[in-house]
């Protein structure tokens, strides 16, 4: 039943005949777009790219979908021009989650209330994906030649690591993204912090290395403890990683990013972020800086968080077999085998083996380019006084597919949130102001218009 609303408010939405404007806006199609259920899991986001084929289509603009697994539905389309490398604009379709008891809407209906859309993925990333596509069909209707082709692609599966999405594209459908150079994703954007703006333009990420703790032991009757077994072993060894944290080092973007974000911070944390290298000295202003900027913080060092565990699945049985997953994320410099020698060291049990669950590859882009500083003008441009800062993600996004490639990609979402409205990205009302996102859609355009000129 739900899909069959889906199709029929995008055929309502388009159907000249309905008392809705033939020719929707932005804010149209971005409500139109929350209400295409993409939740991940399971997906679903082939009714994404039928939502954006069905655009495409009536805009006289060509476009190929592919479904990596039945519903997991990819699309791409480009504008072809000159022989300047090709530009891409990547979002991806799906959705996390959402508790519906604990949210004041429905978070699969596009709700208005005082100035501010509500919905699941209206920040993440359905608006960037409309400002996108508002940008590629406004260089179609001009007419006019490009420098180089513009792609749009609206993949799936991101919020689970992409290789349903933009990393099965690459790997079986490289004439997608032949030519590329440049990509525009997600991963950075406009920040109101204490009455001042700063974008944040993101050019690397701390990389993923997930793992697996399996501890072995006798089993045997809970009410015989031995004096090991496979649960305390496991315990043991999670409690000595909490405990070691590593040691903190700055990177040459942290350290940009950290002292351009001074003057955003309380005084008590400004002259310290001013001099981040001799701070991190400090196990006091460690211990204060991660308890009030854990974000901040998490640019500084490896982490671990300790996020899944098993054991036996009756209380009374002491199980031969107890697991944990670890959510680590790593500088992008860091050797990943020395991390994890660092990890086993920690552990030092061998009765507990470490699995590699996923590791992303090390890559860096450079904010020496043409499209970087576009970025950095139309930023400034829109909301004077306005900071520009390179950044370094502490999460992750489908860039680091474009990465590997050797295409310089940026994570740039043209919007400005407040901190409570970054707070709702994966988390309850989350919502984006009406007024930002139409901002957001006129500066995308100008950015992609001025690169293709």
């Amino acid at each position: 039943m739900r899909t069959l609303l889906y199709l029929t408010l995008v055929v309502v939405l388009f159907d000249p005949a309905t008392s809705i404007h033939a020719q929707p806006t932005p804010l149209d199609l971005l409500k139109a777009y929350i209400e295409v259920d993409t939740v991940n899991p399971p997906g679903n986001e082939t009714r994404a790219a039928e939502f954006f084929g069905k655009i495409l289509a009536d805009a006289g603009i060509a476009y190929e979908t592919a479904e990596s697994a039945p519903g997991r539905g990819n699309l791409w389309a480009r504008l072809e021009g000159g022989d300047e490398p090709a530009l891409i604009l990547l979002n991806h379709t799906d959705v996390v989650p959402a508790t519906a008891q604990t949210w004041d809407t429905d978070p699969l209906k596009a709700v208005e209330i005082d100035g501010k859309l509500h919905g699941r993925g209206v920040l993440d990333m359905k608006s960037v994906g409309i400002a996108q596509l508002e940008a590629f069909l406004a260089l179609h209707r001009s007419g006019r030649p490009l420098t180089r082709d513009v792609i749009f692609a609206a993949t799936a599966d991101e919020e689970a690591g992409g290789q349903l999405g933009a990393g099965w594209i690459v790997a079986h459908h490289p004439e997608a993204f032949e030519g590329a150079g440049f990509l525009l994703n997600e991963g950075g954007s406009g920040l109101e912090r204490e009455g001042r703006i700063v974008f944040e333009i993101e050019v690397a990420q701390k990389r993923p290395y997930w793992l697996r703790l399996v501890a072995t032991d006798e089993p045997g009757h809970g009410s015989r403890p031995r004096s090991t077994s496979a649960t305390t072993r496991l315990i043991a060894a999670l409690q000595r990683i909490q405990e070691t944290p590593f040691e903190p080092r700055i990177s040459d973007q942290a350290r940009s990013l950290l002292e351009g974000y001074a003057e955003f911070v309380s005084e008590d944390f400004r002259e310290p972020l001013e001099n981040i290298d001799e701070a991190i000295k400090d196990p006091a202003f460690l211990a204060r800086f991660q308890e009030q900027w854990p974000g901040l913080h998490a640019l500084i060092r490896n982490t671990c968080s300790i996020t899944t565990l098993t054991g036996s699945n009756k209380i009374n049985v002491v199980p031969p077999i107890a697991s944990a997953e670890l959510d680590c994320r790593i500088l992008p410099d860091q050797d990943a085998g020395q991390f994890l020698a660092g990890i086993r060291e920690r552990i030092a049990d061998d009765h507990v083996r470490v699995e590699e669950i996923m590791l992303f590859g090390a890559a860096e882009s450079s904010s020496d380019t043409k499209l970087y500083r576009l970025l950095e003008d139309v930023s400034r441009d829109h909301y004077p006084g306005a900071s520009v800062l390179s950044s370094v993600l502490i999460a992750f996004t489908d860039s680091h597919f474009f990465r590997d490639l050797g295409i310089t990609s940026y994570g740039y979402a043209p919007f400005v949130i407040t901190e409570d409205e970054e707070g709702s990205i994966h988390g309850n009302n989350e919502r984006l102001d009406i007024a930002t996102f139409n901002e957001g859609v006129a500066m995308m355009t100008e950015i992609v218009d001025a690169f293709t000129r």
